[in-house]
This record gives structure tokens, C-alpha cells and sequence, in this order.
């Protein structure tokens, strides 16, 4: 609403009421027009901030046939976020991997029902940096291609430029369970290899030759350490979140606090020039997710931090997937707008919009940009 019409609206308002009744009036007022005004400056930090879900799952059939007549309004859904971008995430090791060779047919099996969600959806992947800024430029919505969980390569290296041919960039090194040639120890399973192995380290390698973002969520605090001295790039823990920001649900952090880093493992990760993402579990509002994001920003500093949701920006139109499940009603009575909500949330927080802009997509942007350079 501009200046001209809200005087206009005041003296009309005022022209047709008197007394109590005109103030009750022109309060009722002033409260719509400051509520404009935030959604006004909600839309224009989104407008200028390339927005990314640096975790966020698109889970898809392991076979063929179950794919058919599959619909995931993907584009839909992250227009009416307000991000610009998704990580498009998705794992092979749930059910439970029984026998050598089937994680890598799930891993194929899903890229190429992705390329069809993506050809239904007229997206492409971002290849590198250049690709997202020019997809921002255009506004239209894009993914950088991710995986939960190096299953899929099963001892052999080679298939990592077989990943990275069909367009992943993002590879989470580890997830709930091992791998058949295992990378290195998981943060929720009794450690059995003091940390990273030696074929971990040749993968992390691997990625940094090739152009390939890791993550390293799901990897126990050795793990971390030990990679981080391998690296030659700057390295993500997508989503997590303090081991000191629990929530009201107390049977919810108990279960989710192996999952969660220490202020001093996330200081070392900062320290190396990594960033890490603050997942929306743990909190139950949109206020308490932009809480604990300012309590990590108080420990490694606004540079280091960075969105990572683990929900689903879109499921099939038959999927039974829980509302809560979704990137877009992560939170209950909200309008279904995720980074809307988001930016609200880090505003009232006392987050400035250069803060918002950086954990809002640009250090992502910056840590995948080196990643892929090569």
C-alpha cells in the first residue's frame, strides 16, 4: 500500500466514524498497513536472495514400473516457497541393501526417474555456480542434484564420474547405514573404524577432482576431523542442528541427539571454511527454527551457516506423505510458504537482510561454487 493511498484510506476511514469507533478503527488500520509493510519487505529480501534448501529429499521408486504415472509438482512447489533452488536429495540404503550390485541399480534407477520429474517440470540441473546465478537471472527454479550416501559406489571409484555425467554435484558421504565398501564411521551406529577410511578418503579425493560438493551429515565427529584434513575444498554439513537447541519434545531429542553437532565440532568445521545447515526439526514454530539458527550463528558466525530442511519440497499428487513432511507446511497455520516464513521469522529474530541474503542461499553458493570449480 503507498503513502498516497493509506492517507487516502485514513481520512475516509475518518470521514465515516467518530469517537471510540474512529480510533478502534484506525488501530484495526495501522495494524493492516504494518503487516503490509513486513510482507512488503518479506517480498523484497526474497526477490533479491537466491534462496536454497541445501537437504532436501525428492524420494522416487527403486523400479521402473512403480514410476509410471508418477506426477511431482516440483516447480509448483518451490515458486510457492520462495526459494530459487533445492539440493533434489534422495537415498538407496532404506529398505535395508541385501546383496552387492543393487545399490548401484537403485542409484541409476532413481537419476533416471528424476530426469523425468525434471523433463515434466521443464527444470535442469545446476551444473556449477553460473548455472544457478543464470536461473535466478531468469527466475526460474532449479536443483543441484544430491545423494544421501556413497552406497551406490560399492568399492569402485569410477562410478563417481558415472554420478557426476548424470549431473550430481552434492554427495552425501554417508547415511543410516554402511555401505557394502565402507566409508568411514556413522554418527548414530558404534564406531568401528576410528574415523574415516582409507577408500573414504579416496572418494572425498575423487569428489574434489571431479567438481563434486561433499556432505558430511551423518559422520561422526572422527570422521569429520579426518576428512577434513583430506579435502582440498570446503566442505557442507547440510542439516543438523545444536546440540544444545532440544525443543519442547523430550522423546524427540533424545532420539535426535546423536544427529546433532557440539558448538566445538561445529567451530572446527567453520574453522576449515565449511558451512552448516540448520534442519526444521526440533522446532515448532517458525520463531524457535529462526532461534536455532542464531544460536549456531552465535557460535561459527553468519558466514558458516546455511538452510538444510530434511523434508520434501514435493511428493507424488497420490503420495500419503505426511503434511509435515513437507517443505511447505513444515510448521502448522502457517500461509505454506516456506522461505516467506523463513524470512519473517529471521526478521523478528533481529537478523539484518545482508544476514538473511548469506544464510539464505549465498554461503551455500560460495562453498558449492568453489566444489565444482575444477
Amino acid at each position: 500500500m503507498d503513502s498516497t493511498n493509506q492517507e487516502w484510506s485514513r481520512r475516509k476511514f475518518i470521514a465515516t466514524v467518530s469517537g471510540a469507533g474512529a480510533a478502534m478503527m484506525l488501530n484495526t488500520f495501522s495494524s493492516l498497513a504494518n503487516n503490509e509493510n513486513a510482507d512488503s519487505r518479506v517480498a523484497k529480501i526474497i526477490a533479491k536472495t537466491t534462496g536454497i534448501d541445501t537437504h532436501n529429499h525428492i524420494d522416487v521408486p527403486f523400479k521402473a514400473e512403480d514410476f509410471i504415472c508418477q506426477k511431482y509438482d516440483l516447480a509448483g512447489e518451490i515458486k510457492k516457497s520462495g526459494l530459487s533452488a533445492i539440493c533434489m536429495t534422495f537415498q538407496v540404503d532404506r529398505p535395508k541393501l541385501t546383496e552387492p550390485g543393487e545399490a548401484y541399480k537403485r542409484f541409476i534407477s532413481c537419476l533416471d526417474e528424476m530426469d523425468e520429474i525434471l523433463k515434466d517440470n521443464n527444470m535442469k540441473r545446476a551444473l556449477n555456480f553460473l548455472d544457478l546465478k543464470k536461473a535466478r537471472k531468469q527466475n526460474k527454479p532449479i536443483v543441484i542434484q544430491s545423494v544421501e550416501g556413497g552406497h551406490f559406489i560399492e568399492g569402485q571409484i569410477e562410478r563417481l564420474e558415472v554420478a557426476y555425467n548424470r549431473g550430481v554435484r552434492h554427495l552425501g558421504l554417508l547415511h543410516d547405514n554402511q555401505s557394502f565398501v565402507p566409508l568411514g564411521d556413522i554418527y548414530t551406529n558404534p564406531a568401528q573404524f576410528g574415523g574415516l577410511t582409507e577408500f573414504g578418503a579416496n572418494v572425498i579425493k575423487e569428489c574434489n577432482r571431479l567438481g563434486i560438493l561433499v556432505d558430511l551429515a551423518h559422520c561422526s565427529n572422527e570422521t569429520i576431523d579426518d576428512a577434513l584434513k583430506v579435502t582440498t575444498k570446503p566442505i557442507l554439513i547440510s542439516h543438523t542442528g545444536l546440540n544444545t537447541q532440544l525443543g519442547k519434545n523430550e522423546k524427540m531429542a533424545k532420539m535426535m541427539m546423536p544427529r546433532l553437532i557440539s558448538k566445538e565440532q561445529a567451530k572446527i568445521v567453520a574453522n576449515a571454511g565449511g558451512v552448516i545447515g540448520l534442519w526444521t526439526h526440533l522446532a515448532d514454530t517458525p520463531l524457535e527454527y529462526a532461534q536455532n539458527i542464531r544460536a549456531m550463528v552465535d557460535v561459527i558466525g553468519t558466514e558458516h551457516v546455511c538452510i538444510g530442511t530434511d523434508t520434501k519440497m514435493a511428493v507424488p499428487a497420490n503420495s500419503n506423505a505426511q503434511s509435515g513432511n513437507k517443505t511447505n507446511t513444515a510448521w502448522k497455520n502457517e500461509k505454506g510458504s516456506f522461505f516467506y516464513t523463513v524470512v519473517d521469522a529471521m526478521l523478528k529474530s533481529g537478523f539484518t537482510e545482508n544476514e538473511i541474503a548469506k544464510i539464505g542461499g549465498k554461503n551455500y553458493s560460495r562453498i558449492f561454487d568453489k566444489a565444482t570449480s575444477v
